[in-house]
């Protein structure tokens, strides 16, 4: 999971934006002495992410609430499982029921998506990637999905690692400048992170590795003209596979032998998964 605070600020934003304590509905047809149990039932196939995030959110409204996992994080599950039971004020548990399995549904359906993709290409040297394609605020509860599915984070943020993509190539180039020159001042400027240049041909291959980076990243290449660039490269950086990428063809790209494979997919097309929240008394 990300750090507790973080958690707890996103969380506390999502119900601000909910209004969960101005529940016009609840706080008028609830008692609030009354007393129950909810279950978070799934109703498709799935991968559990997210069920500490769906916790947080009852006990910013009510500390009382009291939440017992069925299903462990990370694990999958069959349709009709239930994943959980949540006990408390029934006020408390409808006020945070949306927002609860709002991001139950959501981070359940990236690490679902993940491990989709990660037994695809099982039996392969390639790891599964993420990227910064994520929903604005979500990014960590998004990446710690991923993992959850199996899948391994990409840079988190612009500082962490410093990638040379198209504009930069442009850029570069519009100031007379190589791409070697341009890992050489990122490393002069911040030294010990890695970097990484794209590429989207081969004609570009032998100035990549001449800037000598960690990484290159092949953009949207024919998996025939990747595998060239396995063979030519020798391992002297390790290869990114990206664009397009989706389940029909990642276990052909995997085969080239690239090291990895970025899916924006994971985190800005994953559908919701189909999970409810149903009172008992």
């Amino acid at each position: 999971m990300p750090a507790p605070e973080v958690v707890r600020a996103i969380v506390a934003a999502a119900l601000a934006e909910d209004r969960a304590l101005e529940d016009v509905t609840t706080l008028a047809t609830v008692d609030a002495n009354l007393r129950g149990t909810a279950r978070f039932l799934a109703k498709q196939d799935g991968v559990l992410a997210g069920m500490g995030v769906a916790l947080e959110t009852f006990r910013q409204i009510d500390s009382s609430i009291a939440l017992a996992t069925l299903v462990q994080e990370g694990e999958a599950f069959p349709r009709g499982t239930v994943l959980a039971e949540v006990s408390g004020p029934v006020r408390a548990i409808l006020q945070g029921e949306r927002v609860a399995l709002n991001f139950l549904q959501r981070l359940s359906a990236t690490a679902t998506l993940t491990r989709a993709f990660v037994a695809a290409i099982a039996g392969t040297r390639a790891v599964i990637l993420d990227t910064r394609k994520t929903t604005p605020g979500l990014r960590d509860l998004e990446k710690y999905a991923v993992r959850c599915g199996g899948g391994t984070n990409h840079r988190r943020d612009l500082a962490v690692m410093a990638m040379i993509k198209d504009n930069h190539r442009e850029a570069l180039a519009r100031e007379g400048r190589s791409l070697a020159d341009g890992v050489a001042t990122i490393r002069k400027r911040t030294a010990g992170i890695p970097v990484e240049v794209e590429i989207d041909s081969l004609d570009q291959l032998d100035a990549a590795l001449a800037a000598d980076p960690e990484w290159i990243l092949l953009d949207n290449m024919a998996t025939a003209d990747m595998a060239e660039a396995v063979r030519r490269t020798g391992g002297r950086a390790k290869l990114e596979a990206s664009g397009g990428v989706n389940l029909d063809t990642v276990r052909a790209i995997a085969g080239t032998g690239v090291d990895a494979i970025s899916v924006g997919a994971l985190t800005h097309s994953a559908r919701a998964l189909d999970i409810s929240l149903d009172l008992e008394f």
